[in-house]
């Protein structure tokens, strides 16, 4: 089943049988790790034999517990788990607060790096996706994390870029959920894909929650 998310090409998600379009934003949903990993499995497997660039954040399990399990999902794909030009797996430490502090600015600047230096030998698809779960921590700026997840929209707009932000609904609160609903254009919940109505433009949602992230100074 297609879903028409943007007027970009099409990519199959990788599981349900869904295909999207590039440049799109979505929130999977879920609460089991079986739930999680057949949105997660099936994705990266695609785009693995795809030949598109894979940027995973494992977190409610270790790296070595994901490459373990994604070995056996797709025994074709275990050459590339070894590729940082294929597959890149890093700690959300490493991606999302590496100098201690989560930062919205500094978050949009390292993808801005990971895209420029995926396009520099032609075009190329991008998949992204990471286990949310880090977040429950006592980091700083963490509660910036929404600003980023609506910011995310604009960096993703119009590029071969595709992100899948995973919620664990068992660990996160009501409240935390809703504004992950409203910062998410598309969700991903039970197997079915949905284009979600609490979305909230950006634009809107950052001017309500939190203008001192609607424009860069």
């Amino acid at each position: 089943m297609h879903i028409t998310t943007t007027n970009q090409p099409p990519l199959a998600l990788g599981f349900g049988n869904y295909t999207c379009n590039w440049g799109t934003h979505f929130c999977g949903l879920y609460e089991t790790e079986a739930e999680r990993d057949e949105i997660i499995m099936g994705f990266l497997a695609h785009g693995a034999q795809a030949g598109d660039l894979q940027c995973y954040v494992p977190a409610e399990r270790t790296i070595e517990d994901f490459r373990h399990e994604f070995s056996k999902h797709c025994p074709l794909c275990e050459q590339y788990l070894a590729d940082q030009n294929t597959m890149k797996i890093h700690s959300a430490k490493d991606i999302y607060y590496p100098d201690g502090t989560f930062s919205p600015w500094d978050m949009e600047d390292a993808l801005n790096d990971v895209f420029e230096k995926s396009q520099r030998n032609g075009k190329r698809n991008v998949r992204t996706a990471a286990e949310m779960v880090w977040a429950l921590e006592a980091i700083p700026g963490v509660d910036h994390l929404m600003a980023y997840e609506s910011r995310l929209n604009y960096f993703i707009a119009e590029k071969p870029w595709i992100s899948i932000c995973l919620y664990n609904v068992t660990k996160f609160d009501g409240k935390t959920i809703l504004q992950v609903l409203q910062t998410h254009p598309y969700t991903i919940s039970q197997g079915v894909v949905t284009e979600n109505p609490f979305f909230q433009d950006p634009d809107i949602w950052l001017a309500k929650n939190a203008p001192e992230f609607l424009r860069r100074g």
